[in-house]
């Protein structure tokens, strides 16, 4: 029995040392390197993640183009498809869907100006603009024109 274990206890260690890969495959750090409390760990953890250039100081690189800036507002179907259709088209938080003509029924009784200044201000959990704070008042006018002419 003492022998049957002991030959188990080799077999394993044997393939042990097969599975076993090399240090570099592990880590390409030293042992004692390779520690979370190892002052390269540290220093890698605190290194500075951006820096600071002053105007007239050279500093490498320059900095990137701004992006284009679209010529013109936006239509109102694009401006309901990337800010308005997340509630409206789901009814999150009570938003009427886009094309349900009952629930829209009475908010289009009220008047465009309503609608729009509602849209724009904000009322009850919806918030002003719809969280869209890049799109301008005459891009919000024309997604509530876009989504009354849908739910009619």
């Amino acid at each position: 029995m003492l022998t049957a274990s002991l030959v188990l206890i080799a077999a394993l260690f044997a393939a042990g040392n097969v599975a076993a890969k090399s240090t570099k495959e592990i880590s390409p750090y030293p042992l004692g390197e390779r520690s979370v409390f190892s002052d390269r760990a540290i220093e890698e953890r605190i290194k500075p993640v951006g820096s600071v250039c002053v105007e007239g100081e050279e500093c490498g690189t320059a900095a990137p183009a701004e992006a284009e800036v679209a010529s013109g507002p936006r239509s109102g179907d694009a401006v309901y498809n990337s800010a308005c259709a997340a509630c409206h088209a789901t009814g999150a938080a009570g938003a009427p869907k886009t094309g349900d003509a009952a629930a829209w029924a009475p908010r289009i009784a009220q008047g465009e100006a309503t609608l729009v200044k509602h849209a724009i201000n904000g009322l009850n959990a919806m918030p002003p603009k719809g969280m869209c704070m890049t799109c301008s008042d005459d891009e919000i006018k024309a997604a509530v024109e876009y989504m009354v002419g849908e739910s009619k």
